[in-house]
């Protein structure tokens, strides 16, 4: 009797020796993550042509989807116009009168003198038979309005000549090429969102979820591709309190890929406490009430091998 007590007292002892063992040898659980890319439109529009697939892996640059805009093709061709009629604009500002011009001004300004000096010597021998009683006061008063209205025309045709010849004021100019500038800003805005009506990926990345489809209204903001970059692969473990201390930031890991029996090495970037209860996420949730969890960051070394890997690939490490 004593003999089998003493073997049992033994095999408690071994085997509270090898749960002490165990106990000691921490095993985490975790998640393998990518970041994820949102694309969504600056534009409202009616989707036209979805050029990929979910899972399909796209190169930077490659159009994703095109959008059908009708408002914009207006919009340019306003754009367009006020362009143009601007330049003119600037460009007859900044170059002045043809040469046609400046000959029918001369013209106009030679035959407004030879009226004045007609008028003024019409004065002078209306003014003297006037002196000598042989015409009339009012043939007198008629002769001398012509000769204003005639002085009138000719200061009229010298300040155009005169305008002519010295050519636009600069402020003019200023003013002309101002509003070039701004009509060629419009035509550059719309042209802009004629490129929006294309969403293109912007870099290398893998499409996980596409939301709308053909024929559907695109708003602008609404995620329509959402996808991860495989370069972007790290490994995420929740850790409680009590075992956060045996991790040191920067430091490199092993972590085993039990499923398809390979190990990465990976260096540990980040450690964050998971603020809120909803978001303590873990395999095996066997923290204590009121004790905080941290969500611990690993990036993998080897960064091109860990891209052929799966998201929530299940990942170990021991400690």
């Amino acid at each position: 009797m004593k003999k089998i007590v003493h073997q049992i007292g033994i095999v408690m002892i071994v085997t509270a020796l090898s749960a002490c063992s165990h106990s000691n040898k921490m095993v985490l659980e975790g998640k393998v993550k990518r970041e994820t890319i949102s694309l969504a439109p600056k534009l409202a529009g009616r989707i036209l042509k979805i050029y990929v697939s979910e899972s399909d892996v796209v190169k930077a640059g490659d159009t994703l989807v095109m959008l059908d805009v009708p408002e914009v093709n207006a919009k340019l061709q306003q754009a367009e116009g006020a362009t143009f009629s601007a330049t003119n604009q600037y460009e007859m500002a900044l170059h002045g009168a043809t040469a046609e011009q400046k000959n029918q001004v001369i013209a106009l300004y030679n035959s407004a003198k030879e009226q004045l000096q007609l008028a003024e010597k019409s004065v002078n021998r209306v003014r003297n038979m006037f002196k000598d009683s042989l015409v009339s006061a009012q043939t007198y008063d008629e002769a001398v309005s012509k000769l204003n209205l005639a002085r009138l025309q000719y200061d009229a045709a010298l300040a155009k000549k005169q305008e002519v010849e010295k050519g636009v004021r600069d402020e003019q100019v200023k003013m002309t090429q101002g509003q070039k500038k701004q009509a060629e800003g419009v035509l550059k805005e719309v042209h802009v969102a004629l490129n929006e009506r294309y969403i293109i990926a912007p870099i290398d990345m893998t499409i996980e979820t596409i939301a709308l489809h053909e024929g559907e209204l695109a708003l602008p903001g609404y995620n329509i591709i959402i996808g991860y970059n495989p370069l972007s692969t790290w490994f995420r473990f929740t850790i409680t309190e009590s075992q956060i201390m045996q991790f040191k930031k920067d430091s490199i890991y092993t972590i085993e890929l039990p499923f398809i029996q390979k190990t990465a090495q990976a260096r540990l970037t980040s450690i964050n406490e998971i603020a809120k209860y909803g978001n303590k996420t873990s395999p095996y949730p066997s923290y204590q009430m009121g004790e905080a969890v941290y969500e611990v960051k690993f990036v993998p070394e080897d960064k091109k091998a860990a891209a052929d890997l799966l998201n929530n690939f299940t990942v170990l490490l021991k400690k």
